[in-house]
C-alpha cells in the first residue's frame, strides 16, 4: 500500500485521495476514448463538454451569477498580478488603483501594477509585520479610482478578511488564491475574484478568474492576446491551448467538494480545524501564534517556538511522524500548517497531539 503522509505544505497542496486515485484510474483511458485527458485536443467536444461542466460547478457551488464571466487563465495566481491592472487600470480616466497591503503576495501585486498606472497603497500593516489586517478608512477609497484590490487569505501569515470592504462604485478585486472554496463568499462584493488553483482547487499553473462582464473591454491597447479578460471570455479560455489537465482535476476536485456538502459544510470543517490547533496556541506560553488573534486564517496557521534550534527539532520530529510540510515561509520562520479543504480532521488532530506531545518534552 502507497505511504500517504499529512501534507501541510502551503502549495502546491494537499488534493483529496478520491481525486487523485480517479484521476489514476481514468489517466490512461478518458471516457473510453482509448487516450489520456492530457492527449486529447482541447477544442474536442469531450473536453469541452468538460469545461462546460467545471464551470456548472464552480457557479453552483460559489452561487456565481450569471453576469459574471469564469475564466481559466495561465500563470497561476501572480499572472493576475499584471492582468488585473493591464484589463482594469483603463476602467476610469484617472488610471489610478487601490490596494491593500497584507503580505508578501499584496506586496507583489502592487509593484506590478505600477507599471500599468498610479497605484495608492491605502492601508498596510507592513509595520506589524502583517500580522493583521489593518483598518481601511473609508475616506481613502477614492471614487475616481479604476479598482481596489484586496488579498483575501493571506497564507504567509496566516491572516484572513474576516468581512471584504465596502468600495461603493469602485470595483473591489480579491486575491483567494489560498482560500478559494474554503469559506462563503458573496461573489457580487467583487468585480473580479481570482485564485491560483494549487491550494484548493487543482494543479499549479492554473487560474481561475472571475469577471463582472461589464468590466470586460477596458483592457490596455498594449494587453497582449493571451492576457486579455475579454478574448478570454469570448473564446471560453480556449484562444490556446489551455492547461487541461488542470481543468480536468479541478473538475474532479468540485465534484469532490459537492459529495462533502458543498462550500457551507466544508466551511465548518474547516473552522473546526483551524479551532483545533488555535486552541493549543491559546493555552501554551510555549507556543506563539504570528497573527493578531481577530484576523486568523482558518486555512494558513503560522506559529513560532522559543528558539530556531526547537523549530528545527520540531520540524524534524514532526516529519518523522508523518506530518510533512510544516515548514514556515523563510520571511517568518517558525510553523506554518495549511489546512486547506483536503486536509482531513485526522490530519490535524495527528499534528494536535504532537504539538502538546512536543511540548510536554521541551517546554
Amino acid at each position: 500500500m502507497t505511504r500517504r503522509v499529512y501534507n501541510f505544505g502551503p502549495g502546491p497542496a494537499t488534493l483529496p485521495l478520491p481525486v487523485m486515485e480517479r484521476a489514476r484510474d481514468e489517466f490512461l483511458d478518458f471516457q473510453g476514448l482509448g487516450a489520456s485527458i492530457i492527449e486529447i485536443s482541447h477544442r474536442s467536444k469531450e473536453f469541452e463538454a468538460l469545461l462546460d461542466q467545471t464551470d456548472a460547478l464552480l457557479r453552483e457551488l460559489m452561487e456565481i451569477p450569471q453576469d459574471y464571466a469564469i475564466l481559466y487563465a495561465h500563470g497561476g495566481g501572480q499572472m493576475q498580478f499584471s492582468m488585473v491592472p493591464m484589463n482594469l487600470m483603463r476602467y476610469r480616466p484617472a488610471r489610478k488603483a487601490l490596494y491593500v497591503e497584507t503580505g508578501e503576495f499584496s506586496k507583489r501585486a502592487i509593484e506590478e501594477a505600477r507599471r500599468y498606472g498610479t497605484v495608492d497603497v491605502v492601508a498596510s500593516s507592513r509595520g506589524t509585520r502583517f500580522d493583521r489586517i489593518p483598518e481601511l478608512d473609508p475616506a481613502r477609497i477614492d471614487p475616481a479610482a479604476s479598482y481596489l484590490h484586496i488579498t483575501t487569505n493571506n497564507t504567509i501569515c496566516g491572516t484572513q478578511w474576516r468581512d471584504v470592504p465596502a468600495a461603493g462604485d469602485v470595483p473591489l478585486v480579491g486575491d483567494a488564491t489560498s482560500e478559494i472554496l474554503s469559506r462563503r463568499i458573496d461573489v457580487r462584493r467583487f468585480g473580479v475574484l481570482y485564485a491560483g488553483a494549487q491550494k484548493n482547487l487543482g494543479p499549479a499553473g492554473l487560474a481561475v478568474v472571475i469577471v463582472r462582464r461589464s468590466l470586460l473591454g477596458h483592457e490596455l491597447p498594449e494587453t497582449p492576446k493571451l492576457l486579455t479578460y475579454k478574448v478570454l471570455a469570448d473564446d471560453h479560455s480556449l484562444t490556446n491551448t489551455t492547461n487541461t489537465f488542470s481543468v480536468y482535476m479541478s473538475k474532479l476536485v468540485l465534484e469532490w467538494l459537492k459529495t462533502q456538502g458543498g462550500v457551507p459544510a466544508i466551511e465548518v470543517r474547516n473552522q473546526r480545524k483551524a479551532a483545533t490547533l488555535y486552541a493549543i496556541l491559546d493555552a501554551s506560553s510555549f507556543y506563539r501564534g504570528h497573527a493578531h488573534t481577530p484576523d486568523r486564517s482558518i486555512m494558513n496557521v503560522t506559529f513560532n517556538l522559543p528558539t530556531p534550534e526547537l523549530e528545527a527539532r520540531f520540524l524534524r520530529e514532526a516529519e518523522a511522524q508523518g506530518l510533512y510540510a510544516l515548514k514556515g515561509h523563510r520571511a517568518l520562520g517558525g510553523v506554518r500548517a495549511s489546512l486547506y479543504n483536503a486536509m482531513s480532521e485526522d490530519g490535524v488532530a495527528a499534528l494536535a497531539d504532537f504539538m502538546r506531545t512536543f511540548e510536554q518534552r521541551n517546554g
